[in-house]
């Protein structure tokens, strides 16, 4: 409908005053509407990284600014590495605990998905092929999902004896192998049973604990992130 627009002047087209200023609010609408659009895929395209746990990853007796998501978080950044760490951890669960709440924590769409799961499996005794058999669940999922996955391993107490402690410990390994995600043996390895590192229970540690489980395993993280991006670029 340009004709409604324009009038002839000689042997050109003009348009009339009223068109041009019409026209200038279309190019400034349509810039504001494309600068809203780019908002907020700014933002999604900020790395997520769910860590998904008990009461390790929630940060059991200390403040939320002391537990491992929040510090992972701050020392990715410190490697020019964006990202978010979302604490998924909640206090007392078990792995048919995080299994079942897998939809909720999924819900922030994550790239990553940091699994530290079963310590209460072995405190309380439970069966070892029922833990594997919902962390093969909750690996399942998240490997159909084509989420990048870092397995964190877990040791049961040594008063529940060495047949049940080996057939713990190779729970994690398996599950690695099976879905060909990368696997940190043990959560808390070099903190465990020291008491300077951990709070007055032995179990959970203090802060100073969790800087020691933050170093250990941030290169595990990065190694999960450099393989997420040479996937992303070759595919």
């Amino acid at each position: 409908m340009v004709s409604l627009f324009l009038k002839r002047r000689g042997n050109g087209l003009k348009a009339p005053g009223w068109a041009y200023g019409l026209g200038l609010l279309c190019v400034k609408l349509a810039a504001l509407a494309l600068l809203i659009a780019a908002g907020p895929a700014r933002a999604d395209s900020m790395l997520k990284i769910l860590a998904l746990g008990d009461s390790l990853t929630a940060g059991y007796g200390l403040s939320e600014s002391e537990s491992y998501p929040v510090k992972l978080q701050a020392a990715l950044r410190a490697k020019g590495i964006e990202a978010q760490v979302i604490n998924g951890g909640v206090s007392g669960d078990t792995s048919a605990g995080g299994l079942a709440r897998l939809d909720w924590a999924l819900a922030d769409d994550p790239d990553i998905v940091i699994v530290e799961l079963g310590a209460n499996d072995g405190l309380r005794g439970l069966d070892p092929a029922k833990t594997q058999e919902n962390l093969d669940a909750v690996l399942k999922r998240l490997t159909e999902e084509k989420r990048a996955v870092l397995l964190t391993g877990m040791l049961a107490p040594p008063n529940m004896g060495s047949d049940y402690g080996d057939d713990f410990k190779s729970i994690y390994p398996a599950l690695a192998v099976k879905y060909g995600v990368r696997l940190y043996p043990f959560f808390l390895e070099g903190v465990a049973a020291d008491p300077q590192l951990n709070q007055a229970d032995g179990i959970h540690p203090t802060g100073a604990g969790v800087d020691i489980i933050v170093s250990r395993l941030l290169p595990e993280v990065m190694a999960v992130i450099d393989s997420l991006k040479q996937s992303a670029a070759g595919g």
